[in-house]
C-alpha cells in the first residue's frame, strides 16, 4: 500500500464565485507544488471543465477524477464523483433537466467560463448553476449510485449547505461511505457537535475557489490512485482506508 494526499473538492472558473485563477494549467501546478496526488474536479451543477483539467494533468502524476458538486432541492450540497468521463457525462444530461431554466446574473455571481487545457476561453455557460436542482438527497444517490459513483455530503459542519446545520440530522438509510468536512472543524468537534457522524468515514477538502485553498490533508492508503481504490478505502474494505492529518483549524 502507498500513501496518496487528496483534495477532491476543487472547482474551475465554470463555478460561480471562483477566481479567475482557477484555470487548468494554474490548478495543476498548485496541486503538485503541494505534494497533492490526487484531485476531485467538483464544479457546481456543472462538469464541462473536467475533461480540461485531466488534459493539463496529462503526464505529470497528477490523478484527476471526473466530478460534480450539486445542490439537492434541499438546500445541501453533495459530491457526485465517477470513475469515467461517460458516467459524468451521463449524470450531468440528468442535472441539466433538473435545473430551473434561469440566466446566471453574471454581474452579481460572476461568469461562468467553459476554457480548454490552456485556460483558454471557450464560451460562458448562460444557466444558472448557483442554484438547487430538483432532485432530493435520495434520488442523488439512487442516481449516482446506478451510475457506480460515490456521494459524499460536502462541508457537513458549514452553515451554508452542509448537511447538518441545514437538516439537522444524519438519517441512517442514506447510508453515504464518507462525510466530508470543513477546514473549520477538526473530527474530534464534528463528532461532539453531530455524534451521528461517528461511524463514518472522514474527508477534509479545500472547497477549493482560490488557489490558496487547497489543503492536501486527506490521505488514502490505497494500491494506485484510482476510483476503485479510493472507494475501497472509504468503505475500509482489503486494507485500504483513509485518514486525516491533523492541522489547526482556520
Amino acid at each position: 500500500m502507498k500513501s496518496f494526499r487528496a483534495d477532491l473538492h476543487v472547482h474551475t472558473v465554470l463555478s460561480p464565485c471562483a477566481e479567475v485563477e482557477m484555470i487548468p494549467p494554474l490548478i495543476v501546478r498548485e496541486a503538485l507544488k503541494r505534494r497533492i496526488n490526487i484531485i476531485a474536479i467538483t464544479d457546481h451543477n456543472a462538469s464541462a471543465n473536467v475533461p480540461a483539467v485531466q488534459k493539463a494533468a496529462d503526464g505529470t502524476g497528477l490523478t484527476v477524477l471526473p466530478g460534480m458538486e450539486i445542490q439537492s432541492h434541499e438546500d445541501v450540497h453533495l459530491l457526485c464523483l465517477f470513475a469515467s468521463l461517460a458516467d459524468l457525462e451521463t449524470w450531468q444530461r440528468q442535472v441539466d433537466l433538473s435545473l430551473p431554466d434561469e440566466l446566471n446574473p453574471a454581474d452579481h455571481l460572476g461568469e461562468q467560463f467553459i476554457v480548454d487545457e490552456q485556460g483558454e476561453f471557450i464560451r460562458s455557460e448562460p444557466r444558472l448553476l448557483l442554484t438547487a436542482t430538483e432532485f432530493s438527497i435520495e434520488e442523488i444517490m439512487e442516481r449516482v449510485n446506478k451510475l457506480n459513483g460515490i456521494v459524499i455530503p460536502a462541508h457537513v459542519d458549514r452553515s451554508l449547505y452542509g448537511l447538518f446545520p441545514t437538516l439537522g440530522f444524519l438519517a441512517d438509510w442514506w447510508r453515504f461511505p464518507a462525510l466530508e468536512i470543513s477546514r473549520h472543524i477538526t473530527p474530534e468537534i464534528l463528532h461532539k457537535k453531530f455524534p451521528s457522524s461517528r461511524n463514518h468515514a472522514l474527508i477534509q477538502s479545500g472547497d477549493v475557489h482560490r488557489l490558496n485553498e487547497f489543503l492536501g490533508t486527506t490521505i488514502f492508503q490505497l494500491e494506485a490512485p484510482t476510483f476503485a481504490e479510493i472507494d475501497k478505502a472509504l468503505r475500509g474494505e482489503n486494507k485500504r482506508h483513509v485518514l486525516l492529518q491533523p492541522r489547526p483549524i482556520d
